[in-house]
C-alpha cells in the first residue's frame, strides 16, 4: 500500500515572518528552530523524505510536526503539557536558588552543597540538584588558569606559531624543554594484573627508588624525538644535551629552538654555546604560557602511557623506559598538528580578559577575594 501523501504546507505573510525570526533569533531553544525549519522547508513543497535528508531527523519527527502546523498553525508547534504531576516549584522560585548559588556563599564555606543550598531555599537536595543541571552549574567544581605577564606576549605568540604554520625554507623546527625528577617508584607490595572482571590493582603507597630528568628536542615536522636522561637540570647538563642534539641534526640546515625562560637556558654558558653557532635561532616562549611549546604534550603522553602506572626500583629501570617509550615513538613518528592561528589566540585570550574583568565589575566580592 502507497504511503499517505504529506499535507501540503502554505504559509501566510504573518506565519513565514514568525518561523524566519525563529531561526535568526539567537536565544530561541534549538527544538523550536528545528521545527520552524521543518514548516519552512515543507511550505517550500519538499517532501518529508527530502527534509529527512536535508536536516538529519528522523521521518516521523518531519511528519509530526508538519501535520501540527497544518492542523493548529502556529500554536500547533508548541509542547503539549506532558503527563505527570503539576509543578510545585515556581519560576520565581528558581530564580531563587540560582541567584543564590551564583552572588552568595554559605556561612564558612567556599562553594554551595547540593543539602546546603536545598535547606537555605527550603527545597528537596533533589530539586536542587535539577535545578543546577537544568542552567549548568557546577560548584562543587573549579578549573584553573594562568595569564601570561610577559610584555612581549603577542610577538613571541606570533613567532612561535608561525614557526609551527610556516617553518622556514631548509631549516629544522625543535621544541626543546626537560622533564625534571621524574621519580623512580616502585609499590610495596606486588601488582595484581588486569584480568576479566577485574580491572589492574596496585597499592598506593610506594617507595622512592631515586629521580631523574628527561632532557628533549621534539621535531616539529617530522615528530620524532631526541631524548637523554641525566641525573640533574642544570646549565653544565643542558650544554651536554645540546651538544647530542647538535650531533643528531644536518650540519647544514639552520635549527630554530623554542624553549621557554628557565634559568638553565640563560645562563652565560648557554649563551655563550649559543654565540659561538650562529646557525641556531633561539625562540623563547612567553612567561607562563607552557602550553605553546609542542614538547610539553610529548611530556604529558610520556606521562600518561609510560610512567604514572609503571614500577621502577632504580632509575636505571625508570631511564630505560623512558628510552623504550622514545624508541617505540620514532619507530612511527607522528607530529602534532597545530590548527590555531597566532590571531586566533590573541582573540581568545582577549575574549577571557574582557570576560574576567567584566565579572569583577558585576561582583565586587569576587574581585576582593581574589586580591
Amino acid at each position: 500500500m502507497a504511503a499517505p501523501r504529506a499535507v501540503q504546507i502554505e504559509l501566510s505573510d504573518a506565519e513565514r515572518g514568525e518561523l524566519e525570526a525563529r531561526l535568526r533569533r539567537r536565544k530561541v531553544g534549538r527544538s523550536d528552530a528545528l521545527r520552524a525549519q521543518i514548516v519552512l522547508l515543507a511550505a517550500g513543497g519538499l517532501s518529508n523524505l527530502a527534509i529527512v535528508e536535508r536536516l538529519g531527523v528522523a521521518r516521523m519527527t518531519v511528519a509530526l510536526w508538519r501535520r501540527r502546523f497544518a492542523e493548529l498553525r502556529m500554536d500547533g508547534l508548541a509542547e503539549e503539557p506532558r503527563p505527570g504531576a503539576p509543578r510545585t516549584v515556581s519560576d520565581e522560585k528558581v530564580a531563587e536558588v540560582v541567584t543564590a548559588t551564583l552572588e552568595t556563599l554559605p556561612a564558612g564555606r567556599t562553594h554551595w552543597s547540593k543539602r546546603g543550598m536545598a535547606k537555605a531555599a527550603g527545597l528537596a537536595p533533589s530539586t536542587v540538584q535539577r535545578i543546577w543541571k537544568a542552567f549548568s552549574l557546577q560548584p562543587h567544581r573549579v578549573e584553573t588558569f594562568k595569564l601570561s605577564t610577559d610584555p612581549l606576549f603577542v610577538e613571541k605568540v606570533r613567532d612561535i606559531v608561525g614557526l609551527y604554520l610556516s617553518p622556514p625554507e631548509r631549516a629544522l623546527v625543535l621544541c626543546v624543554d626537560e622533564k625534571s625528577q621524574i621519580q623512580a617508584l616502585d609499590r610495596t607490595q606486588p601488582l595484581l594484573p588486569l584480568c576479566p572482571g577485574r580491572v589492574e590493582r596496585r597499592t598506593h603507597d610506594y617507595k622512592r627508588c631515586g629521580t631523574t630528568s628527561l632532557f628533549a628536542a621534539l621535531g616539529v615536522k617530522a615528530g620524532t624525538v631526541i631524548g637523554k636522561c641525566m641525573p640533574r637540570h642544570r646549565a653544565a647538563e643542558f650544554q651536554r644535551f645540546l651538544d647530542t642534539v647538535e650531533a643528531r641534526v644536518p650540519a647544514n640546515l639552520d635549527v630554530h629552538m623554542v624553549m621557554d625562560n628557565a634559568a638553565g637556558h640563560k645562563k652565560k654558558l648557554i649563551q655563550s654555546w649559543f654565540a659561538k653557532r650562529p646557525r641556531w635561532h633561539v625562540h623563547y616562549t612567553p612567561t607562563s604560557a607552557s602550553w605553546i611549546n609542542q614538547v610539553e604534550r610529548f611530556f604529558a603522553l610520556l606521562t600518561e602511557d609510560a610512567i604514572r602506572r609503571s614500577a621502577h626500583r632504580s632509575t636505571a629501570e625508570l631511564e630505560a623506559a623512558i628510552r623504550a617509550y622514545i624508541d617505540a615513538h620514532n619507530a612511527e613518528p607522528k607530529p602534532f598538528t597545530w590548527t590555531k592561528s597566532a590571531e586566533d589566540i590573541l582573540a581568545a585570550v582577549q575574549r577571557f580578559c574582557q570576560r574576567t574583568v567584566h565579572v569583577q565589575a558585576k561582583c565586587p566580592q569576587i574581585s576582593e577575594s581574589v586580591h
